[in-house]
C-alpha cells in the first residue's frame, strides 16, 4: 500500500551532495549547512552504519548526489553514526553496490536517485530484513521507505522569477534524463513562467544523462544563441555545463543568468551568473530517516513525499542578491497560492 506523508524538515541553508566514480568509498563530504552543524553528537547512532550508493552522477556532482551526502556527514557529526557511499559509474553497479552494504551488515542503505529503483526493489525482496530507502521514487516493499518530493511546486516559484526577470522574453530549460522526476522539474517551471509571462518562449533540452558537463554546456550555448538570457537546469553535473557556458558569455560581457538546482548553486558558481536555485532538501530528508534508524521509528513500506508546505523545497535567501524585492514579494504570493491549493501546479508537461 502506498500512503503518502508530509513531514516538516529543518530549512538548510548550505546543501550539496555529488557522486563520482564507481564503487569508490568516501568518509568526508562537504560542508553542510550551520544550522545542522552546530548540533553537537550525542553519540547515540555509535553502533550503527548507514550506507549511500550514488547514482551515475557521483558524489560530488554539487548538486543531488552531493546534498545527499551531506545528510548523512551530518548524521556522523550529530549521531557518531558510521557512514559510507559508494558510487556507481553505471546502472550496472546499481545492485552489487547495494548488496555490498546490505552484506556487510549495514543498518540502512540508501539508494540515491529514480534510476535506482529496480534495483532498490531486487534488493529488498531478496533480503527482507534489511532496511533500505530511496530518494525520488517509489519502492513498494514492507522493507523500504520511499522519499519523493514536489519539484513541480519550487520550479513554479522559480519560473515566476524568470519570467519576471527576462528581457528578452526568451527561456531555458536543460534536462539531464527524461524521466518523471525531471519533468516535474520541466511541468513547474514552464507553469510557472506562463503565469507571469504568457508570451515567453521557452526552448526545452533534454541532454539524455546527468553526468555530461559538456552536453550540457552545449545545450547552454544553444539556448543562449537563439536569444535566452535565463536557463534553468535539472540535469545533475551536467548542468555545471550549463554554469560553465554563462560564466564564459559573462567574460565577453553577455549578461546571462543560470537558475542552480538541488543546492544553492550560487555557493560553487557564483553569484555573477547564478540568478537563483530550486532548493531540493534531499540532506534534511537523508538526515531525518537515517536517524529514524538510530532511534528504532524506520518506516518500512511508506512514502514521504515533501513539498513547499513542508519546506522540503524552496528557494535560497541568497535569491535576494540578484531578484528584486518586488519579485521575491510576487514569489511568496504565488507560494502562498499554492499551499492553500488555490494553484495546483502540474506534474507532468
Amino acid at each position: 500500500m502506498k500512503k503518502i506523508f508530509s513531514t516538516v524538515l529543518m530549512a538548510v541553508t548550505v546543501s550539496a551532495l555529488v557522486i563520482s566514480g564507481c564503487a569508490k568509498k568516501e568518509e568526508t563530504g562537504s560542508s553542510a549547512s550551520p544550522a545542522a552543524s552546530a548540533a553537537a553528537s550525542d553519540n547515540t547512532g555509535k553502533d550503527f552504519k548507514i550506507g549511500m550508493v550514488t547514482d551515475i552522477g557521483g558524489v560530488n556532482d554539487k548538486s543531488f548526489n552531493q546534498s545527499a551526502w551531506e545528510g548523512l556527514t551530518q548524521l556522523k557529526k550529530q549521531t557518531s553514526a558510521n557512514v559510507k557511499n559508494l558510487e556507481s559509474k553505471s546502472d550496472a553497479d546499481y545492485t552489487p553496490n547495494l548488496n555490498q552494504f546490505v552484506k556487510d551488515g549495514y543498518n540502512l542503505t540508501w539508494g540515491i536517485g529514480f534510476l535506482m529503483g529496480d534495483a532498490v526493489k531486487t534488493v529488498a525482496t531478496q533480503n527482507p530484513n534489511a532496511k533500505l530507502a530511496i530518494i525520488d521514487n517509489v519502492v513498494e516493499a514492507p522493507n523500504v521507505e520511499s522519499v519523493t518530493f514536489s519539484e513541480q511546486e519550487g520550479s513554479y516559484l522559480v519560473g515566476v522569477v524568470a519570467g519576471l526577470t527576462t528581457k528578452t522574453n526568451k527561456i531555458g530549460f536543460v534536462g539531464g534524463i527524461d524521466i518523471p522526476v525531471i519533468k516535474r522539474f520541466e511541468a513547474g517551471f514552464v507553469a510557472g513562467v506562463k503565469a507571469v509571462k504568457p508570451d515567453a518562449k521557452i526552448q526545452i533540452n533534454y541532454t539524455g544523462a546527468f553526468d555530461k558537463p559538456d552536453l550540457g554546456k552545449a545545450a547552454a550555448a544553444t539556448i543562449y544563441n537563439d536569444g535566452a538570457d535565463i536557463i534553468f537546469h535539472a540535469a545533475g553535473s551536467t548542468g555545471n555545463g550549463v554554469f560553465n557556458e554563462a560564466k564564459d558569455r559573462a567574460k565577453n560581457g553577455k549578461k546571462v543568468w543560470v537558475i542552480g538546482v538541488d543546492k544553492d548553486q550560487s555557493i560553487e558558481f557564483g553569484d555573477e551568473v547564478t540568478l537563483t536555485s530550486m532548493l531540493k532538501r534531499v540532506d534534511s530528508a537523508v538526515l531525518r530517516v537515517s536517524k529514524d534508524v538510530i532511534s528504532g521509528k524506520f518506516q518500512g513500506g511508506k512514502v514521504v513525499t515533501l513539498g513547499l508546505k513542508d519546506d522540503g523545497v524552496g528557494l535560497p535567501d541568497t535569491s535576494k542578491k540578484n531578484v528584486s524585492a518586488d519579485i521575491l514579494k510576487k514569489v511568496d504570493e504565488y507560494k502562498a497560492k499554492i499551499i492553500s491549493g488555490e494553484i495546483k501546479v502540474p506534474e507532468k508537461p
